[in-house]
Formats: structure tokens, C-alpha cells, sequence
């Protein structure tokens, strides 16, 4: 077996491997080539002169503690079924893993369809991809706003003042995108059925609706993202205006302000998720990169680390955590390892997802129970990451 980076002669090959997995037609748009996209790279498995597998990383960031984080987004992880077997998912996954370190993407994220695969190379369910469905009419029991506020559709003028409406709330929310690198391209919006804009004062926006209205009787929305209540009272009333038209919305659950403390939800209702995993993939850099807000209001500590992560043995071994001046660094080969961590622990624990509770009831986590409690207090496990975006 030959790993090694793909060719553009390689895109038919390539696109037959990942239709056999995933599903698509027999002939592909020209889009969907690998060679007409950007914003990533990745590896082929070679066997017998034939393309075997694939691998493919998206460049993006992150946020963790308000810091936009580099991140690898794994995806279009394929194998041909007549590969399947003979360790060619393995051997990708082992040889990306370098690749994104050298490349300065510290954290890995993606949406698993074999979670033991990825397990077995360090990566550990961490934030959720939910959606909602639920009847227009339901709107019409959120409260009107208070003032009347102008909506309308977005022109390419708006799209800076869109994304920057959207990093505002994104960088709250523990695992959102910034949406800011070559993977996007902030134009695209425009495709959509729906991008409408609240628009503010000097050309900012201060909320927006995307989404599709597909055939049939149902409203997909994606991005719903105010920075205020009035704001977001505004786009609920807009979509009670659905009711007669359509049976059913399908909404993104990005902002868990508008879903959890605006929306009246229903008794029963329906919602889907898509779980992601994540992984560390260098921890001092990631360390580095992540803001850590809580240590300002902390005094000056240490806990010494042990990993074991023996895909990733950059990383293995010990380190101290030091929180000092309100900043928070990794010195690596420091320590005397108080508490032991398995490499699967590291994702949900940058992440905030579980705490050094959760970690021990899972087995990957072991040591001075005591110690452990200032990865807590550095993350404020447990709380729940989210993505909108999917790869």
C-alpha cells in the first residue's frame, strides 16, 4: 500500500471511491472534483495502481475560551469495497494525523459514520449538530417585538457585516466555526433561497435568517443569529408568517440562547443530531492557541499531565499545565504525570464537554482526584459544544 498525497489526474478515481461510500451520481459536477476545491488537503491509498482510499482535511478554526483555533476537519474518509479489510482507513488516519500537526492544525474535528475507527486513533464524541422540527405556528406564541424592525434581502454589500454579526455570537458558543478561511466563501450565501438581514445603523446587521425552501410543505433554516433579543423576536415573527403556507420548519440549533431561554418549547418535539468528535492533536500549541478566560480570576497553579497517545507520540508523556498572570501554558516533559490521561480524554476535556468526573467513570482518566479539579475549573466542564456547520 502507497499513501500519498492526491494528483488531479486522481479526481475520477477519487470521486468512484467516495460515491461507492457515501452515495451520489455516477457522474460528478465538476465542483465536487477534488482539484476544483479549496481550503484543504489529504492523502490517497494506493493499492495495486489503483486509488483505495481517501482522506481529506478541511482548514478551519475553531472557537474554544473565545480564540479561533486551528482545526483539520477530517472528512471524505472513504475506502473502495473491495479494499475494505485490509487496514487502508487505519493507515490514512495514522498518516494525517503528522500531516495537520506540520501544518499548525493543533485540534481535529469530525462526524464520525465508524466511531470506533476513530476512537482507536484518539478522537472522542464532544459537541452536537441538532436540528429542530417544528410548525410555523409555534412562532406565533414567541413575543411580538417591541418596535418595528425592517427586514430585507441581503446584497454582497451586506456580507461583511453579515459575518461579523455571526462571529459575534459564534465566538460565545464553545466549538462554532469562524467561517473565515479559504474553505468558505462568504459569496456562496447569496445561492441560498433565503438571507435576510436585520439591518442596523452605519451598515451593520444585527441578525440574520439563511435557509432553503425545498418542494414540498417544509422551510430548512440554517443560520438564525441575533445579537439581541428585539432582534431575534423579529425573525421568530417573520417565520410565523410560514403558518398556511408550509407544515414544518427545520431549524439549526446553533444559538443555545434563542433555544433554550426564547423559544417556548413544546412538550413533545423532535430534534436530530449529528454528533462530532474531537481530537488534540498537539497539545502545547493547542494549549497556546486556546483562550482561557477563567484564569484571569485564578491564582497562580500548576497540574502535572500524563498522556499516552500512541498514535500521536509527539504529545505522549508528561507535561505541566501552568496557570500564571491569568495565561495558561503546556511545558512538555515537565511534571511527575499526578494526573494520567488517555489520548481520547484530551478532546472533551479542551473542549469543556466532560469533566474529570465524566473521564474517570469513562476509564480514561486516572490520578489525584484533587489535582484534576484545575482542568475543570480551566475549561468549565461540563458544557456542551456546538457546530454548524457540517463536512
Amino acid at each position: 500500500m502507497i499513501v500519498r498525497p492526491p494528483r488531479t489526474e486522481d479526481d475520477e478515481q477519487i470521486y468512484e471511491v467516495s460515491r461507492l461510500a457515501f452515495g451520489g451520481p455516477r457522474e460528478p459536477a465538476p465542483a465536487y472534483l477534488w482539484s476544483a476545491q479549496q481550503g484543504w488537503h489529504g492523502l490517497v491509498a494506493e493499492l495495486d495502481d489503483r486509488i483505495a482510499g481517501t482522506v481529506k482535511v478541511r482548514d478551519y478554526r475553531q472557537f474554544f475560551g473565545g480564540a479561533a483555533v486551528p482545526m483539520g476537519g477530517v472528512a471524505n474518509v472513504a475506502v473502495s469495497p473491495a479494499a475494505r479489510g485490509h487496514g487502508v482507513a487505519n493507515a490514512l488516519i495514522d498518516a494525517i494525523l503528522p500531516e495537520m500537526r506540520d501544518r499548525g492544525q493543533c485540534v481535529s474535528a469530525l462526524y464520525p459514520s465508524v466511531p470506533p475507527l476513530y476512537r482507536g486513533r484518539g478522537w472522542e464524541q464532544t459537541g452536537n449538530y441538532e436540528r429542530v422540527t417544528l410548525r410555523p405556528e409555534h412562532f406565533t406564541m414567541v413575543p411580538r417585538p417591541s418596535e418595528r424592525l425592517v427586514m430585507r434581502r441581503a446584497t454582497k454589500d451586506d456580507l461583511p457585516a453579515l459575518h461579523d454579526c455571526y462571529l459575534r455570537f459564534a465566538s460565545t458558543v464553545e466549538g462554532m466555526l469562524d467561517r473565515a478561511t479559504d474553505s468558505f466563501q462568504l459569496e456562496k450565501l447569496l445561492d441560498l433561497d433565503i438571507v435576510d438581514v436585520v439591518p442596523g445603523q452605519d451598515g451593520t446587521v444585527l441578525g440574520y435568517v439563511t435557509g432553503e425552501r425545498p418542494e414540498g410543505e417544509k422551510l430548512t433554516v440554517h443560520d438564525l443569529v441575533a445579537d439581541d433579543l428585539e432582534t431575534v423576536l423579529v425573525l421568530f415573527t417573520n417565520l410565523a408568517r410560514w403558518s398556511g403556507i408550509i407544515s414544518e420548519i427545520s431549524l439549526r440549533i446553533d444559538d443555545p440562547a434563542w433555544w433554550q431561554l426564547i423559544v417556548p418549547q413544546p412538550v413533545l418535539h423532535d430534534v436530530r443530531n449529528h454528533p462530532w468528535m474531537l481530537r488534540v492533536v498537539d497539545l502545547p500549541a493547542a494549549v497556546a492557541a486556546r483562550g482561557w478566560p477563567i484564569a484571569a480570576h485564578l491564582a497562580d497553579t500548576s497540574v502535572d499531565i500524563e498522556v499516552t497517545d500512541e498514535h500521536a507520540s509527539w504529545q505522549s508523556g508528561r507535561h505541566r499545565l501552568v496557570v500564571e498572570g491569568g495565561k495558561v501554558r503546556c511545558e512538555p516533559g515537565a511534571g511527575n504525570g499526578t494526573v494520567r490521561l488517555h489520548a481520547r480524554a484530551l478532546g472533551p476535556w479542551f473542549a469543556g464537554s466532560a469533566d474529570t468526573a465524566m473521564l474517570r467513570r469513562a476509564g480514561l482518566i486516572e490520578g489525584d482526584a484533587t489535582a484534576a479539579r484545575v482542568l475543570d475549573l480551566l475549561t468549565g466542564a461540563p458544557r456542551l459544544p456546538r457546530m454548524a456547520d457540517s463536512f
